[in-house]
């Protein structure tokens, strides 16, 4: 058998796709359903008109060609666009946009783009497990970045200074964050550009979130000076209900996407025709489409909230995003033995927290891409079958 390749010592299976394998096991060999309140995949429609287009696409005569690597003209006018509507920003769609096959496949791009063996990269710490694999995969190696509670969950900028930061090339950031729901202002982000400019450090910021939840939406281009060092991460997967469309697109001064694209153009081709002339749709869409999916949103959250409270659970109605965030209050109590317990006495799945770092360790995360009907039926579970005991060696070892 031949060996697998070495730089996949370090690299482990992405956490979901082994725990949705064991609910599906344990939806097979028996009743009720596991209710899954974990996973961050939206399951409401995307809008009528995009679907609309979609399908008129599908018959252009040139619709199933291969298509440029850097997107077709109308879909990176309609990030530009967007950009400017949303954020009052201008950019230039010829040389600042690049679309992509989702945001993760930004995540390994700017990895591969950027990172040397041997270079650092700062990962946030509870963050997006992949922002640490793909630094990995790119030979460099992950520097923990602790979020602090105190701080909103945001890094300490002057503490991280006094680090030795010299191996230093990127930074990874996630506002509203994944997976505590925190929002940054524009003080921050400006504290953090100040920041990396000082180091010369390249910041990623992954933006997926901004509308959810969010009265304020920011990017990290409000910033002044930004365009001298950072790159963003848009996507559609969770304002559009899109994720199984895979669409996405890095922001960033023309050096950067210019760099970005000498590794992409070597890994993929360009996404299918029909599915940019649906996205620019959805870019086109305003506030009333914002404000249809949060009101959704929002009573999903209220009944998040009302499962964190049973659980005894510390948690923030304020927080933005598709995700709720409970610290345990048990001083004996970690996050796997507490989901564990209660997806196998009440058959409901609850993220523990620390698949994002050991500063999630205390911490469980409620997803809102379940239904409200879901979400109380979750609640009626666990008031009526679910006490918080020891967990024996069995259920720690299941």
């Amino acid at each position: 058998m031949i060996a697998p390749a070495q730089r996949l010592n370090d690299v482990t299976t992405y956490y979901f796709a082994r725990k949705l394998a064991e609910i599906d096991q344990m939806n097979k060999d028996g009743d009720p359903m596991v209710l899954n309140l974990g996973i961050g995949s939206p399951d409401l429609m995307p809008p009528q008109v995009v679907m609309d287009t979609l399908n008129k696409a599908l018959l252009a005569p040139d619709a199933h060609k291969y298509q440029s690597y850097k997107g077709i003209p109308a879909l990176r006018k309609a990030f530009a666009q967007w950009y400017q509507m949303h954020f009052d920003i201008d950019i230039n769609s010829e040389t600042q946009i690049l679309p992509l096959l989702g945001s993760k496949e930004g995540v390994m791009h700017a990895s591969m783009a950027f990172i040397n063996s041997g270079d650092q990269v700062l990962v946030p710490d509870p963050g997006y497990p992949s922002y640490a694999m793909c630094t990995r995969l790119a030979g460099g190696t992950p520097v923990s970045m602790p979020l602090e509670e105190h701080l909103g969950w945001k890094p300490d900028l002057e503490k991280l200074e006094n680090q030795d930061l010299s191996k230093v090339k990127m930074m990874w950031v996630n506002y509203p964050n994944m997976p505590t729901g925190a929002t940054a202002d524009i003080r921050f982000f400006n504290q953090l550009v100040a920041f990396a400019k000082r180091n010369n450090i390249l910041i990623c910021h992954d933006n997926p979130y901004t509308f959810i939840l969010n009265d304020h939406p920011l990017s990290i281009f409000n910033a002044e000076g930004a365009e001298d060092c950072a790159i963003e991460l848009v996507s559609l997967s969770k304002c559009y209900n899109m994720a199984g469309w895979r669409v996405g697109a890095f922001v960033g001064a023309k050096s950067s996407i210019d760099t970005i694209m000498t590794f992409k153009s070597n890994m993929d081709s360009g996404m299918f025709k029909p599915v940019q002339e649906a996205a620019a749709v959805a870019l086109s869409l305003g506030k009333e489409w914002i404000d249809d999916i949060n009101a959704r949103y929002q009573e999903r959250k209220d009944a998040a909230c009302d499962i964190m409270t049973e659980l005894d659970l510390e948690y923030s109605r304020d927080g933005a995003g598709l995700f709720v965030w409970g610290k345990i209050k048990d001083p004996d109590l970690d996050s796997e033995s507490l989901t564990n317990n209660i997806l196998y006495n009440t058959r409901v799945f609850i993220t523990p927290g620390h698949i994002f770092g050991p500063h999630g360790d205390k911490y469980l995360r409620i997803s809102l891409c379940s239904s409200k009907e879901d979400m109380l039926a979750a609640l009626y579970r666990i008031q009526t079958g679910f006490q918080i005991e020891t967990i024996s060696s069995a259920e720690k070892n299941h």
